[in-house]
């Protein structure tokens, strides 16, 4: 085992110093060489030098950068063919070949191919929309790509794209036809009625409109922005969490962590042709609106009232600029849900500060035993690294507890729910507010020892019962403070099957200038991996709760090990730590009641039902192009939609107020209102509150 391990640590050394010496080599080429070799130079080199993990260039990195570099230029199966895969499969075993000898042979012909494509649909597409569709015909659409092949020939994909506008036309016309049945149903004379003749041309002719426009932009990318996507396969080979940004992406990546410009107030990534948000802040426009979600696909965006335009296959620097805008207008976007329903959901721009994405607290009391519990909110572990005397999440959550600590409450709930990490120093600090002097984690670089991140400060700000809520898209640094607690048996872990199980550390580095003036952007490298005090790692496996809550994501496939080359889990020496010891927890005692609760529990039954409900309908995925069985299925549809929503009521028996010292605040105290709604039918935070009782038993 230590041969085989030593062996493959001299190849990686090996593989490592052959790059380096021909990049060194390069990096003296002259000014007019090509560009693109001088981006790739530049970006592997400082990927070598710097990442975690170095992997091997050989011929299983080539197909990895192969077919991560397919899948991200066309993720719909749109445009490539069976006979261009066989074209360009021949180039699977030799771009690391490519790499050392500076060639870009594979790229420059799968631009070339891509760009006969779009051009070839941007010209023969019209031809799908010039007659009417027949709906009553039997026919389906599979519109997950990954349970398709690529079409055979130009033919069969013509084909596919005949059944991809008569699905579009189908929503649409089956939309305008639900609209025209309410309004005569309720006499409503605003509303023009058409006949069906009508509604179906019209569909078809602003479908047409907007695909004019999707191809416009299609071919307006640029073969450097297809450069930039090449150069980040190869990225993403090393880790799914190292990027690289050029200069614009970078400049948007700094927008969404300031908060401070005028939008929305959600986190957006481009995810196989589709805008996905992957976090609401909280207080902004779309929280206080309440329908945008995690995991959500925005299709189109409409502004005000115009009409809207369709965001699929669109880059995502566009799409946000067409979401983002002035304070006070309107932005109407168009979702489809993980449950598979589509809504339109309009949402009234605000300037989006970072005030509202700070920690908060609320006070909890139970109805019957009268406790108060405090309840603290931690978005993500902010920090400003430019600034020591800004606002960090450290500084805000002591504020926080010492507020609590007035109030006299009877335990803590924190709750770390879709905290997808921030400042490692910072966990550090929180961690130390609930035990005395010890360690909080263990870091490791790619050659170096691990070392110890400790809590020197023997004080503790809080000493009570504590519970932790976590969920699936609790990541890094959240994961951190949890396993932390459930380490030292300091505090109750309550949540999903486990966290994300992100167990890395990233670093950004700014580029050289290429040629001394021009600036290709910057790379987010993986450098380092943390470890638990238990020797553990988070990677993959992430944090598994003491008390496991059913969710309605449970039967998705969601976290790291999800994810396209993950680094792999593995664990290292445990350090020496003293559990706590104020007060024993009784894990076993507690798991008990909290299971028979949970048995009895009538929203986590709906929410069991529900994470079967999402499941199905994420899996169906072939679609019907008949407008009679289509119309079946919405109300099949609408009625499990109507079951769905019976679990998120209001939960009896507790109140949410603020703390006595935000009580002064009327604006703080306005915008608290909306926020005690959503928590009082929050089940997790309610049997947080059981657990803290038992506690105290």
């Amino acid at each position: 085992m230590i041969m085989k391990k030593f062996i493959l640590k001299y190849k990686l050394i090996l593989s490592f110093l052959l790059l380096l010496s021909i990049f060194c080599g390069y990096s003296f080429i002259d000014s007019d060489e090509d560009k693109q070799k001088k981006e790739m130079i530049i970006v592997l080199r400082n990927l070598l030098q710097e990442h975690y993990n170095v992997p091997e260039i050989n011929d299983a990195y080539s197909k990895k950068v192969f077919e991560l570099y397919i899948k991200q230029l066309d993720h719909s199966k749109r445009f490539f063919t069976q006979q261009d895969s066989v074209a360009l499969a021949v180039y699977q075993t030799k771009l690391d070949d490519e790499i050392q000898a500076g060639t870009f042979e594979f790229f420059e012909k799968t631009n070339t191919i891509y760009e006969q494509r779009v051009a070839l649909m941007a010209s023969s597409f019209h031809s799908f929309l010039a007659q009417p569709y027949d709906f009553t015909i039997n026919e389906s659409l599979q519109l997950d790509a990954d349970k398709r092949s690529f079409a055979k020939d130009e033919a069969d994909l013509k084909e596919q794209w005949r059944k991809y506008f008569k699905y579009i036309v189908l929503l649409k016309v089956q939309d305008k036809l639900e609209i025209q049945e309410a309004a005569i149903a309720k006499a409503d004379t605003s509303v023009k009625i058409k006949t069906f003749e009508e509604i179906e041309k019209d569909a078809r002719e602003k479908i047409e409109k907007d695909h004019v426009e999707m191809f416009k932009r299609l071919q307006k990318e640029t073969k450097a922005d297809r450069f930039a996507e090449y150069l980040n396969a190869n990225v993403h080979v090393f880790d799914p969490h190292s990027d690289f940004f050029p200069p614009i992406e970078k400049e948007n990546f700094d927008i969404q962590i300031s908060g401070t410009l005028e939008g929305i107030g959600a986190t957006l990534q481009e995810k196989e042709g589709y805008i996905k948000v992957m976090n609401i802040v909280p207080g902004s426009p779309s929280y206080k609106q309440g329908e945008l979600k995690p995991d959500d696909l925005i299709l189109k965006v409409a502004q005000g009232n115009e009409e809207p335009v369709d965001v699929v296959d669109m880059k995502l620097n566009n799409a946000v600029k067409m979401i983002r805008g002035k304070k006070g207008t309107t932005v109407k976007l168009t979702v489809k849900k993980p449950s598979g329903s589509i809504i339109v959901i309009p949402i009234v721009r605000d300037v989006v500060v970072l005030e509202e994405s700070f920690a908060k607290s609320m006070i909890i009391t139970d109805s019957l035993s009268k406790q108060k519990i405090g309840y603290i909110l931690l978005p993500s572990f902010y920090v400003n690294f430019e600034d020591a005397d800004a606002r960090s999440c450290s500084k805000d959550i002591k504020e926080e507890l010492n507020k609590l600590k007035a109030e006299k409450v009877d335990g803590i709930i924190f709750d770390l729910r879709n905290n997808g990490g921030g400042s490692l120093s910072d966990v550090v600090k929180i961690g130390g507010y609930f035990i005395d002097r010890g360690p909080i984690v263990q870091v490791k670089g790619r050659e170096a020892k691990p070392y110890i991140l400790v809590d020197e400060d023997p004080s503790i700000e809080y000493n009570g019962p504590l519970v932790i809520l976590v969920n699936q898209f609790s990541a890094s640094a959240s994961e951190i403070l949890a396993a932390a607690m459930q380490d030292y048996n300091r505090a109750v872990i309550i949540g999903s099957t486990s966290t994300y199980g992100k167990g890395t550390v990233q670093r950004f580095f700014r580029l050289p200038l290429l040629d001394n003036k021009e600036d290709i952007g910057a790379t987010k490298v993986t450098t380092q991996k943390f470890y638990r005090v238990n020797g553990s790692s988070t990677q993959l496996k992430g944090v598994v709760p003491d008390i496991i809550l059913p969710d309605i994501y449970s039967n998705l496939k969601i976290g790291e090990k999800e994810m396209d080359y993950a680094m792999p889990y593995d664990a290292i020496a445990p350090t020496s730590y003293n559990a706590w010891n104020k007060k024993t927890l009784d894990i076993k005692k507690i798991q008990t009641n909290s299971q028979v609760r949970i048995s009895k529990n009538e929203t986590f039954k709906h929410i069991k039902t529900d994470a079967v409900y999402i499941k199905q309908k994420q899996d169906k995925t072939d679609h019907t192009l008949n407008l009679q069985a289509y119309k079946a299925e919405l109300l099949t549809s609408k009625k499990e939609d109507d079951l769905f929503k019976e679990g998120n009521k209001i939960i009896a028996g507790w109140k949410f107020s603020a703390l006595k010292a935000d009580q002064t605040d009327s604006l703080k105290e306005e915008k608290n209102k909306e926020y005690i709604k959503a928590l009082q039918k929050d089940a997790y935070i309610y049997e947080g509150l059981q657990v803290i009782k038992d506690i105290k038993k």
